[in-house]
Formats: C-alpha cells, sequence, structure tokens
C-alpha cells in the first residue's frame, strides 16, 4: 500500500477539488468528512442519499453537503440504486477527484466511472472490497469495476493486502482504517470518571455494584447471535455471583425471542433488555459499569465504542463473517475470540476474563490505547487524504 511523500502533498499549491458519493450521512461519518475538509489544500463537497433501512442523515457541519434523493427498486430481494450525483460529478466542472461508494447495487457506478475516465476526473472506489459470502460470482463482477478506478480506498489493511498479493498495482491500493470520533466517548467517559460519587449512586440505583457485569450495545439483530451469549448464563451465573448481562439497543421483534429463551434457560432475572440508548451521556455510566463488552457475531464499529470505554470485547473467531473494524482485535491483548457458533467455547472465554483482574486490567489498557491512538480519525483521514493526492498527482 503506498503512502503519498507528505513533501510532494506540501509542494501542490491548487487547491484539490474533492466530491464524496455516499448513501447517506451517519452521525459517526460526519466528523470524518469535517476532519478532510480542514486538510490543507483539499476542496470538499459531500452529495450523499436518503436511503431506507441505513442510519439516519445528520446535519452537516463544518463541510459543505447536499443531500440528492436516491432511487432504490427490488430486483427479487436485490437492491438496485440509482444515485444522480455518481453520473453527474463525473466532470471537471464538479471535481478533480471523484469518490464513490464500492457498491455493485448502483446502477449508476458504472456509467460514473466511464464517464469520470472520459472528462479526467480521477476516481477512488471506497469500500470493503469483499464479501461476507465470498465467492467468484461476488468478486469477479466487483473487481472487473474496480478496474475502471484510478484509486481502490479500503476499510482495513489485510483486504488491501490481499488485493497487492493477488496482483493489483500497489500505487492504487490506499487504507482508511475504518473508525468512530472519539471524542464524545471521551468527554461523557471523563464526565463520570470525575464524579466518581455519582457514579457509585448509579450502579447502587440500577444494581451494578453487586457483581460482575457484561454488556452489549447495538441493534438486536439474529446475526448478532445474541442467542449464543444468552446460551452461556446459565453456566456462568453458578459461577459468578449477581452476574448482569445489560443489553442496550433496538429491535422489538428480536428483543422477545430472546427473551423467550433467557426464561426457558431460567436467566431472565440476570439479563436486562433496555432498549435504546442514543445520548453517549446517558450510555457511558452503564458501560463504565462494565467489566467486558460482549458481541457475539457480526462485530463492526461498536468494536471501537467499546474499547473507547477501556472494554475488553468477545466475539467470534470467524473474521470472514464480520465487518472490517474486526482487525483491531488483537487476540489475547485487547479482547478475546471464541470457536465461532459455540456457546460453551463463548462461556469458557467470558469466564477467562471475568475470573482473572490482573488479566482483564491488561486488556482494557490496551482496548483504551487502540482506540485512542492506533484507529484514530487522524489516521483514517491521512489514508483518505493520501489517496485522493495519489490518484490526481500520481508517484511514478
Amino acid at each position: 500500500m503506498k503512502a503519498f511523500d507528505t513533501a510532494q502533498m506540501s509542494e501542490q499549491s491548487d487547491n484539490i477539488r474533492v466530491a464524496i458519493q455516499q448513501p447517506v450521512l451517519p452521525a459517526y461519518r460526519a466528523p470524518v468528512f469535517r476532519a478532510l475538509s480542514e486538510r490543507p489544500g483539499i476542496d470538499l463537497k459531500l452529495y450523499y442519499g436518503d436511503r431506507a433501512n441505513s442510519p439516519s442523515n445528520v446535519e452537516a457541519i463544518g463541510f459543505e453537503a447536499e443531500m440528492v434523493h436516491l432511487s432504490e427498486r427490488r430486483l427479487v430481494k436485490h437492491p438496485i440504486i440509482w444515485h444522480k450525483p455518481q453520473w453527474q460529478c463525473a466532470s471537471k466542472k464538479t471535481c478533480d477527484a471523484l469518490i464513490l461508494t464500492w457498491d455493485l447495487h448502483y446502477l449508476s457506478l458504472v456509467p460514473g466511472l466511464v464517464r469520470a475516465r472520459a472528462n479526467g476526473v480521477r476516481t477512488i472506489l471506497w469500500g470493503h472490497g469483499y464479501s461476507k459470502n465470498e465467492s467468484a460470482l461476488r468478486s469477479w463482477p466487483r473487481n472487473r469495476v474496480a478496474a475502471l478506478a484510478d484509486a481502490l480506498l479500503f476499510y482495513n489493511e489485510p483486504t488491501a493486502k490481499h488485493f497487492i498479493d493477488s496482483g493489483w498495482d500497489p500505487k492504487r491500493i490506499y487504507t482508511a482504517s475504518n473508525t468512530i470520533d472519539q471524542n464524545p466517548i471521551q468527554e461523557a467517559r471523563n464526565y463520570w470518571l470525575d464524579r466518581p460519587e455519582d457514579l457509585n449512586q448509579f450502579k447502587q440505583e440500577n444494581k451494578l455494584d453487586q457483581g460482575h457485569v457484561i454488556i452489549f450495545v447495538s441493534r438486536l439483530d439474529p446475526e448478532n447471535r445474541l442467542d449464543l451469549l444468552i446460551q452461556s448464563l446459565p453456566a456462568l451465573c453458578k459461577q459468578f455471583a449477581a452476574l448482569q448481562t445489560i443489553v442496550i439497543g433496538k429491535g422489538d421483534e428480536e428483543r422477545r425471542r430472546l427473551s423467550d429463551i433467557a426464561e426457558l434457560l431460567g436467566v431472565s432475572q440476570s439479563i436486562r433488555f433496555l432498549g435504546p440508548i442514543y445520548n453517549e451521556q446517558e450510555l457511558a455510566p452503564w458501560m463504565i459499569s462494565a467489566d467486558l463488552f460482549c458481541y457475539p457475531a457480526n462485530i463492526g464499529l461498536s468494536i471501537l465504542h467499546a474499547f473507547g470505554y477501556g472494554l475488553p470485547v468477545i466475539t467470534s473467531d470467524k473474521t470472514s463473517s464480520q465487518n472490517p473494524e474486526i482487525v483491531s482485535l488483537q487476540n489475547y491483548v485487547n479482547g478475546l475470540t471464541y470457536e465461532d457458533n459455540k456457546s460453551d467455547m463463548l462461556t469458557q472465554a467470558i469466564s477467562q476474563v471475568l475470573g482473572d483482574a490482573a488479566f482483564r486490567s491488561k486488556l482494557s489498557q490496551h482496548a483504551y490505547k487502540t482506540a485512542t491512538e492506533v484507529f484514530s480519525i487522524k489516521n483514517m483521514v491521512d489514508g483518505m487524504e493520501a489517496a485522493i493526492r495519489g490518484s490526481v498527482s500520481p508517484i511514478p
């Protein structure tokens, strides 16, 4: 993966006009675009859509943005999408570099790439670069479309390295390690830690001071396999007195299913479903009161949210079914993995962390460092800027 020479960056006097197309503008992405727009020599404008069943759009503060309606239809089970900026922005009148969503469900993607090349606009495809259900039928068309772009921008290093090892030109490959803004997390965390009396009162009121606490925070979805966590609770409750499992997230249907499993296993009293909590200040005392964060499968940015609170993370060892952010987890360093789909192995991993305070403390320290120093907004934006400058003025 090629890094763009910082000396060459400083020599470029003309601003680079950058257009980014995205399906939505979620809260976790806004700090990234704001930080990128603040980079010297980058004139950024975001064009985002209103895709259904995606995170809600937030206000663009600190950077220029425009919401453009996204058309979506269903062909059998597959979405077919047209987003006008993919075509309209492929012009020198609009930008010098165009960053597009790397998703073949967009019918507007290939026409936009072809038009951009004809008009001399440099293109960057930004995305995962793989599917959780990877196959030749999925990778072949994705890679054919990728060949039309000037650069590929990946969410993590291992996927980028895989492309290079497969024969792709390293000069076209970049990484912007996906992350979230830690500022609101650290502000909320410090607020409560600076008020130990209030925090202790919160723990007492919510009965979190009587034993160990496991926490899960995310949307309640069958793919996250919370049923495996519940299946581990009977053995864990016998081993650890007054163990509490806190589940925070939206999803009424899945919550009912999980509640039924808990009742059947006789652990209803040790698990609490709180519903969604979106305010970081309100969420913080729950996270601080926990000993570990368990996300049995399909983990994504939640891992960095947990790490920001210094929480060790336990999740499945089947990385191919996880999201790109799984690369932030180092087994026995900032968390643990267990053998996929086996509740007894999950039980063993949780027991190992809860039963060893020194080990848990070590994991916690490394988790916090991972979130605040390694997977930072700055490092992510560095990767995006390198891709932009490298595509506009390629290094020989």
